[in-house]
């Protein structure tokens, strides 16, 4: 008598961290280790607010207007959604759900808002929480953007602090000091937690 093999669900991996930790480029560097290929898929968020130098449209954030985002997010196709700084932020919610079901894994780098609405829908989601070595880092890499105005920038340390009190509640913690070892962090942490729900 032949058994039956249950498909497994795709897995939805959360990483936040506040703006200037790295996580978007611990994200970036992650989808191209060997453990990721063709098994994770990071969501494209949405945002209407402008885009930085340097950004791609569709592939670091899908760039909307204000009205687009409302009518997407009013007939319920957004997963979370949040209000930061003045512009709004969303996940788009069929592309998450068709991956778990297909058993692919799901890449969510959200703020701590999103990822608190995510766990209530997704309780088994992995939460990774980045954190910048220091304060002085932080302040560091956020200047190295030239991107923000000295009063944005004292608004988002406040908020970096803010976040930063959120991270015990997450399943894991980085400290993102040198890029190749968090990098290497994230993908031990993604391999082991693929491992324990076989």
């Amino acid at each position: 008598m032949s058994s039956l093999k249950i498909k497994r669900k795709g897995i939805v991996f959360i990483v936040s961290g506040p703006s200037g930790s790295g996580k978007t480029t611990l994200c970036r560097r992650l989808l191209l280790t060997r453990s990721a290929k063709g098994k994770l898929f990071k969501t494209i968020s949405l945002t209407t607010r402008p885009k930085r130098r340097g950004e791609k449209s569709n592939k670091d954030y899908s760039f909307v207007s204000e009205k687009n985002f409302l009518r997407l997010k009013a007939r319920g196709q957004l997963l979370e959604s949040q209000k930061v700084f003045g512009f709004f932020y969303g996940t788009p919610k069929n592309f998450v759900e068709e991956k778990i079901k297909k058993g692919k894994d799901v890449l969510l780098s959200i703020d701590v808002k999103g990822a608190r609405v995510v766990k209530k829908i997704y309780p088994g989601a992995c939460g990774i929480f980045i954190m910048p070595p220091s304060g002085g880092a932080l302040k560091q890499r956020l200047h190295k953007r030239s991107t923000e105005s000295k009063d944005s920038m004292l608004r988002r340390l406040k908020l970096a602090k803010w976040e930063m009190g959120f991270a015990k509640k997450y399943d894991y913690v980085i400290i993102n000091d040198k890029l190749a070892k968090a990098v290497s962090e994230l993908e031990t942490i993604m391999v082991n937690e693929r491992l324990r729900r076989m």
